[in-house]
Formats: structure tokens, C-alpha cells, sequence
């Protein structure tokens, strides 16, 4: 590749990585937002799941539209879906913390301004590794797209990791304080638009395909599934209840669900473990995601490749590590305490979401291979869409809840996969 590819492909990790970081860094600061606006935790939780939802519809159509349209205008789209929704959540939340509306207006339209995010940010990632694909060979291009969805990994690391230093103290005496990394999140989302539509050029003519790729969230580390989904063709179909898919796809949902519902709850345990206020909580909080982001990206990027293990491996110790992690954290009382206990499990669940995603691959011949990953992309997807909303709706019942129920659905999954996912199986 020359020079001007390479730039083009810095230019368009950059945007995948900006994306990624903005949305994980408002995640990791809506469990103190919740509680300055005295909203109740569930408010929280919808405001992911509905977001999530959004993307998940929104995404192939994203993906599909690209074709028409154009690569480079789907790219701005996202771009500028993630600065609205960033700049009116801003807004928004400002309003409430200077009692200008009251706590639950401010999260009704903080719900709408996600919805934006949700709705449009999708259009970006499908378009991104279309204009990659394009400018590749095709022996570069399964390694080029890889390294592309490192920039959601990276994303979900330093979104969290800055995000207690963007709250912000007043401005012409108006207290932005926690509104802060979403009002900055908008304008670092503008300047990369400004970037990419000056620098980024037209697509005419361009025949290769992007694929819908997963929800941006905290924990939801990409397997590739979305990069064999946009490279691969579509020969066979091939159904969820498939019978040579159907217990790896459920395997992923369920251990989906239980990342999902265990990490959305994770800030306000911080909260209500340590008794601190909700501006004291977001260094504390952040250490706690990036240690579980690490630990899943260590996982994934260095311990997987030298092990070697099978598919079914992979699953089993997955599970097995991630549960004994979730019931960890929701005994642990210390800040390092719940810090290693929730790196442990988010590290189990680096073993388990590439095992189920390679497991459902293998089961299927060439010519299924874009069908299975699409299948896999969309379970990975619809995990954040409910278990967010579960984990916090059980979180308010019983503390420890989310995590003991998640370590006992991952007990029940490496019955059943022990069960059913052939010795052998990859």
C-alpha cells in the first residue's frame, strides 16, 4: 500500500475509534449521572438498552444503504449522529444539574438524544471497512479489517479511562460538572468530522461491502465475526436454530447477557460498595472498566493465540472463569477487591465470546461462513440490548444479584455445553 491508503487508513481507524471511546466514555459516567439527578438506577440502564436496540435494527440497514449512497457519506453520517447525540446529551445534562429542568425530564431526553447515537452512529463502522476493503488486496484485507476493529477494543479502554478528567467546573457560571466528557466527547466527535469530510475522498464506482458490526459497549470486546461477515460470501444460509449452530449461537447469548448485565451494573456498585458520592466515583469506576477491558483484551490479543484451544475449550474455560469472577465481584467490599474480581470475569468472558464465535464458524462449511458470522454479530449485538436493563433492574432488587445470577447461568451453560458440544468440536 502507498502512502495515501496508509493515511486513509489511519484516518479511518481514527473514526472507528472515536466512535467507540465516546459512546464507553458516557457509559462510564451515566451511573453518576443517574444518581446526581436522583433518577432511579433502571432510568440508567434504559438509556443503554434503548440506544443498543436502535444500533442493532439500525446497523444492516446501514449497511446495506452504503451501497447507494455512498461510503464516504455513511461515514459522515455516523460521525455526525455521534456528535449530535454526544452535544444534546451534553446539553441536557446540563439543564438538570443547574436545576433548570428536574431529574426526570433530563433523563427522558437524554433517552431521545441516545436514541440518535443509536439510530444514525451505526451507519459509520459498515462503511469504514467497505472503504478499507476497497483499498486492500484481498491477502491484505482480512488483516487490514482485524486491525480496524482493534480501534472498538482501544475504544472501550480509553473512553472510560478519560472520562473522570472531562468533568468540568463552571463556565460563565454555569456547572457543567458531570456533563462534561459528553459536551467534550462532541466536540472531539466534530473535529474528527470536519477531518473526514475534508480529507476523506469520494467512493464512485467502489464495489465491496462493509457488514453491520456490534453495539460500541463497555465489555463487548469485538470477536471478528463482523470482519469474516464482510468478507466472506453468502453461499448457504444458514438459520439460528441450524442444529450444527444452534448451542454455540445459545452459549453466546447467554454469556452475552451475563457480561452485559454484570458490567452495566458495575458503577453503581462502585458507588454503593465504597459509600462515595457520584462526582467521587468516576476515577474509581474507570479504573475498575479499564481493568476489565485489559484483561479481555489481553486475553483475546496474547494468551488465546498461544494456547491454542479448541472452540469447546475455549467455552468451558470461559465460563468457568468468568463465573467464579461475577461471583467475586458481587461479594468484593474494596475498591481492588471488585477491580480484580470484575477483570477476572471479564477475562473468562474474553476466552468465551471467541469460542462460541469459532465454534459456530467451524461447524459450517465455506460457503456459510458470512451467514454464521452475521448470525454471531447480531447475538453478540442483542446482549446489550435486554441484559443491561436485567442486570440493573436486579441490581435495585438484591445488591450482589446480577453477579450470583450471572455466575449461576454460566454454571448452567458449561453443563450444558459440556453436554452438547461434541469433545471435538473445532
Amino acid at each position: 500500500m502507498n502512502a495515501a491508503p496508509d493515511r486513509r487508513f489511519v484516518l479511518l481507524f481514527m473514526v472507528m475509534f472515536t466512535i467507540a471511546a465516546g459512546n464507553t466514555a458516557l457509559q462510564s459516567v451515566l451511573p453518576a449521572i443517574g444518581r446526581e439527578l436522583r433518577v432511579r438506577d433502571a432510568w440508567v440502564a434504559a438509556a443503554f438498552s434503548v440506544s443498543a436496540l436502535l444500533w442493532v435494527v439500525a446497523a444492516p440497514y446501514w449497511a446495506n444503504r452504503s451501497d447507494r449512497q455512498g461510503r464516504r457519506a455513511m461515514v459522515l453520517l455516523g460521525l455526525s449522529g455521534l456528535v449530535a447525540s454526544l452535544g444534546l446529551c451534553g446539553l441536557f445534562l446540563a439543564a438538570g444539574i443547574n436545576g433548570w429542568i428536574g431529574g426526570a425530564t433530563t433523563f427522558f431526553l437524554f433517552i431521545a438524544g441516545r436514541m440518535i447515537y443509536g439510530g444514525l452512529g451505526s451507519a459509520a463502522p459498515p462503511a469504514v471497512q467497505a472503504l478499507v476493503a476497497g483499498n486492500t488486496t484481498r491477502e491484505e484485507r482480512t488483516r487490514a479489517l482485524t486491525l480496524l476493529g482493534s480501534a472498538f477494543g482501544l475504544g472501550t479502554i480509553i473512553g472510560p479511562a478519560v472520562a473522570p478528567y472531562l468533568v468540568l467546573g463552571s463556565i460563565a457560571g454555569v456547572t457543567i460538572g458531570l456533563a462534561g466528557p459528553a459536551l467534550v466527547g462532541a466536540l472531539l466527535g466534530l473535529v474528527m468530522l470536519i477531518v473526514v469530510a475534508r480529507l476523506l475522498p469520494a467512493d464512485h464506482g467502489m464495489t465491496t461491502q462493509g457488514a453491520a458490526t456490534a453495539y460500541p459497549s463497555i465489555g463487548g470486546q469485538s470477536t471478528g465475526a463482523s470482519v469474516t461477515a464482510a468478507t466472506a460470501p453468502r453461499i448457504e444460509q444458514v438459520g439460528y436454530l441450524d442444529p450444527r449452530v444452534r448451542g454455540w449461537l445459545l452459549i453466546g447469548l447467554i454469556a452475552g447477557h451475563a457480561q452485559a448485565m454484570t458490567g452495566q451494573a458495575i458503577g453503581f456498585l462502585v458507588i454503593d460498595r465504597l459509600n462515595l458520592a457520584p462526582a467521587d466515583a468516576l476515577q474509581p469506576t474507570g479504573l475498575v472498566l479499564i481493568m476489565g477491558a485489559g484483561a479481555a483484551l489481553l486475553v483475546q490479543w496474547g494468551v488465546i493465540p498461544l494456547l491454542n484451544l479448541t472452540p469447546r475449550r475455549l467455552v468451558l474455560t470461559g465460563c468457568a472463569t468468568a463465573a467464579v469472577g461475577c461471583a467475586l465481584t458481587g461479594l468484593a467490599t474494596s475498591l481492588y477487591g471488585i477491580a480484580l474480581a470484575y477483570a477476572l470475569a471479564a477475562a473468562g468472558f474474553g476466552f468465551a465470546r471467541p469460542g462460541f464465535t469459532a465454534g459456530a464458524s467451524l461447524a459450517v462449511g465455506p460457503g456459510g461462513q458470512g451467514s454464521v458470522a452475521g448470525k454471531v454479530t447480531s447475538i453478540n449485538g442483542a446482549s446489550f440490548v435486554l441484559g443491561p436493563s436485567i442486570g440493573v433492574g436486579l441490581y435495585e432488587f438484591v445488591h450482589p444479584l446480577p453477579y450470583l445470577l450471572a455466575a449461576a447461568a454460566l454454571i448452567v451453560t458449561i453443563g450444558y455445553a459440556t453436554r452438547v458440544l461434541k469433545a471435538g468440536a473445532g
